[in-house]
């Protein structure tokens, strides 16, 4: 985090509300390296911290008023008291924010209001969890005026039922827990199920490899009706087979568990993704663990093929960032991200990184898409206070 950014944000709150905030704070979006739609499964994700922050600069009130800026948004603030805070009363983007106050509130945490001011360097639509680091950021803020005492993982958990019950989002946890945990150098290795985590050691620089992202600039909600339906669907599944989640359909089982469903296609292909991807999340973590970095990449393709042919929440724009960085010799490639648009990721080696950039940005624009965003993924630090 950059030390003019956090004063640039701490001087804009003075502006706003004529006095200093009572500190500043950052939390960074995410990356999903492995491990895509398992995380309401029960199952296993592996994503890692961008370098691009929600910062926030808060001071708490005690007459019960919330006021909320953004300079993303460029409006005046936003007031709300915070004991009118009503479930999936607010379709703008204060909804993240004060969902979290919401939250809060709910769980028995006496929060009696802030002044916010927000700013934020993550790609808004992009699949990196733009929303994710808006609200961990303010619970972030909040714990640590309130001198609330709650851990990453709690503050996750909250922010994930403000996203649930508050926006009306059906995220799973893996998005906060990344935004709240992650560390430097490191892939997050998460068992949604119990929460319990490894940081997994992920320098690429020092292998000679970096991996892009490639942001197609096709924006999509988690709000509206097809991610809703994958979920259904995947509960559809665990029920039909008499499980608690599809984590607990074994990789070794899955033929047997496909043929008890052989009258539900539909069930049966979202079932194989969820089994599948669990399996190479774990070989994620054996290659990176024994230090065999590169072999990943064929992993990333596979998953990439199981989202596009059995999840179906690929696009057009996805496929062609996937199979033309593969046609130029990049050593894997996946769709990131809850799908429909969004981001894919590459890796490669450092050598090839010019050249698949711009074979893919030529690829768009022959295919006549919007050009695309492309820059690099360095592992970095989960949410912490800056000033």
């Amino acid at each position: 985090m950059d030390e003019a950014v956090a004063g640039a944000v701490g001087e804009r709150f003075r502006e706003l509300y004529g006095v200093d905030p009572q500190g500043v704070w950052a939390a960074p979006g995410r990356v999903n390296l492995i491990g895509e739609h398992t995380d309401y499964n029960d199952g296993f994700v592996m994503p890692f911290a961008l370098p691009h922050t929600a910062v926030a600069a808060v001071a708490r009130r005690d007459d019960g008023v919330l006021r909320l800026h953004s300079a993303d948004i460029g409006t005046d603030p936003v007031e709300l008291r915070v004991a009118d805070l009503t479930p999936e009363s607010d379709r703008s983007w204060t909804a993240y924010p004060s969902g979290v106050v919401w939250a809060l509130r709910e769980a028995g945490h006496e929060v009696t209001g802030a002044d916010i001011h927000l700013a934020s360097t993550v790609p808004s639509g992009a699949g990196l969890s733009s929303s994710a680091a808006l609200e961990v950021v303010v619970a972030l803020a909040l714990n640590d005026l309130y001198s609330l005492g709650l851990r990453g993982w709690q503050l996750a958990r909250l922010c994930q039922r403000a996203e649930n019950v508050y926006v009306g989002a059906p995220v799973g946890i893996m998005d906060q827990t990344a935004s709240a945990c992650c560390e430097a150098g490191h892939a997050l290795f998460l068992d949604t199920r119990d929460l319990s985590q490894r940081q997994i050691p992920f320098d690429l620089a020092a292998e000679g490899m970096r991996l892009l992202v490639v942001d197609t600039q096709v924006k999509h909600s988690h709000s509206e009706g097809e991610y809703g339906k994958r979920r259904a669907g995947c509960e559809k599944g665990a029920a039909l087979l008499g499980v608690d989640a599809l984590r607990d359909v074994a990789y070794a089982e899955l033929d047997a568990a496909l043929e008890r469903l052989a009258d539900d296609e539909e069930v049966r292909r979202l079932v194989r993704h969820v089994v599948t991807e669990d399996e190479r999340v774990e070989r994620v973590v054996s290659l990176l663990e024994s230090g065999d970095t590169r072999a990943i990449g064929p992993v990333l393709v596979e998953g990439h093929a199981s989202l596009r042919d059995d999840f179906r929440i690929s696009c057009p724009e996805l496929d062609l960032v996937v199979d033309t960085a593969l046609a130029s010799g990049a050593l894997g490639a996946r769709m990131t991200g809850g799908g429909f648009g969004g981001s894919a990721i590459v890796l490669a080696e450092e050598a090839d990184v010019d050249p698949i950039t711009k074979a893919v940005e030529e690829a768009f624009a022959a295919a006549g898409f919007t050009a695309p965003r492309v820059f690099e993924a360095v592992p970095s630090a989960g949410a912490r206070r800056v000033r």
